[in-house]
């Protein structure tokens, strides 16, 4: 299989604007948000939209990852891709973060000051402290940093993979693919996730944002971007696997979902005791999890597997979406706080402004400009705006 596979293109595109959607969400939920900016207004469906898109959406970004890395090591050797991903990932986290950091730091002084003070104005003391707060924090840049990490580790390790005995790399792959095309695999691989989820106060492994994140954190994102390596050797049999079941294991995945909201809900709303409650919550949503991510690439696989100017275009723009996204998320929401809007009107305006900011400056300043080939390797011709004419890959 080596024609391009689009529709993982399109499905990593989608996922980095599920980013602006998610983090828009977090501004405007009921529940006491991880940042410290938040509207006046809120809604129980930002609640639920923070907690589907954060089920599926990173776990797919590693599972990608790895897929990808593999396929890059079967084609330009490890060197090679190491090479890639440091001019792809390092390079542009190295030169972008200051300035999305310091960006989104601006901004979230503001948008605090006018929460408390009801006026525009920056002061640091208005800020909450958390101890569990770094402070040098990778933001929604993680994933590079992170990511980044991975690359070198695979790039390290690679010597020790060459060296398992023929036999014993043929096991390991028949039985990885034996876990992953199975019907029971994902309560397996949810496992190892739901006994690090339970080491955390709601049972999720959330990012920190740390330049040294806990190890908690490198091996619950860590396992989807192993199984991503290993995926890209059985790629054939899997994908045509997922793209076969896409619908069966969307509907187990909601279920797993409803479980988990259940069982919230009852411990919330009912004070009910539920004995072990973090690991029987991390594991019916860590199901959940792994069920949507495989729905995800099979139903892409299924539906959206076609190259077309618009899809291209989207895909081409993703990476600066994810990069840019937070600071605007963060300026808009400062805009329409104090607002009388409904929270789900303030929302959908918020991501729309978000995406039209994103795009935009994608056209103008970047598509064609030397941010194109630190982002996606190559720049393209300036065009009229519009869709243009799908690039050659």
């Amino acid at each position: 299989m080596n024609t391009r596979l689009y529709a993982l293109d399109n499905l990593r595109a989608v996922m980095m604007w599920l980013g602006v959607v998610l983090h828009v969400a977090v501004i405007y939920m009921v529940a006491p948000s991880p940042l410290p900016w938040h509207d006046n207004q809120s809604s129980e469906m930002a609640d639920i939209l923070v907690a589907l898109i954060h089920s599926f959406r990173m776990p797919v970004f590693f599972i990608l990852a790895g897929f990808f890395v593999t396929m890059l090591v079967q084609r330009r050797g490890v060197r090679g891709m190491l090479k890639n991903r440091l001019m792809r990932l390092g390079l542009p986290f190295v030169l972008l973060w200051p300035v999305i950091f310091v960006a989104c730091v601006v901004l979230a002084l503001l948008f605090v000051h006018r929460m408390v003070r009801g006026t525009w104005g920056l002061d640091v003391s208005l800020i909450p402290p958390r101890d569990d707060a770094p402070k040098w924090n990778t933001m929604h840049l993680w994933f590079l940093w992170m990511l980044v990490w991975f690359c070198l580790f695979t790039a390290a390790l690679a010597p020790l993979a060459q060296a398992v005995p023929p036999a014993l790399r043929a096991w390991l792959a028949s039985a990885f693919e034996r876990l992953a095309g199975s019907a029971w695999g994902f309560a397996v691989l949810a496992v190892p996730l739901a006994l690090l989820g339970a080491s955390y106060k709601d049972g999720m492994v959330m990012a920190s944002g740390a330049f040294v994140p806990p190890l908690a954190e490198w091996l619950h994102n860590g396992l989807f971007y192993v199984f991503g390596l290993a995926m890209y050797g059985q790629r054939e049999r899997l994908l045509a696997l997922y793209q076969l079941r896409w619908l069966a294991y969307a509907g187990a995945g909601l279920l797993c979902f409803v479980a988990a909201l259940t069982l919230v809900g009852l411990k919330r709303d009912h004070g009910v005791l539920i004995p072990s409650f973090t690991f029987w919550f991390s594991l019916a949503y860590n199901a959940c999890t792994w069920l949507w991510s495989f729905a995800l690439v099979g139903l892409f696989l299924r539906y959206v597997s076609r190259a077309s100017p618009a899809l291209s275009y989207l895909a081409q723009s993703s990476y600066w979406v994810y990069v840019i996204h937070m600071p605007a998320t963060i300026g808009f929401g400062a805009l329409l706080y104090g607002s009388a809007l409904p929270a789900l009107v303030k929302m959908a305006l918020n991501i729309m402004a978000t995406t039209a900011v994103a795009l935009l400056s994608y056209h103008f300043l970047v598509r064609s400009t030397p941010l194109s080939s630190l982002l996606n390797g190559r720049r393209y011709p300036f065009t009229r705006l519009g869709v243009p004419k799908a690039a050659p890959s």
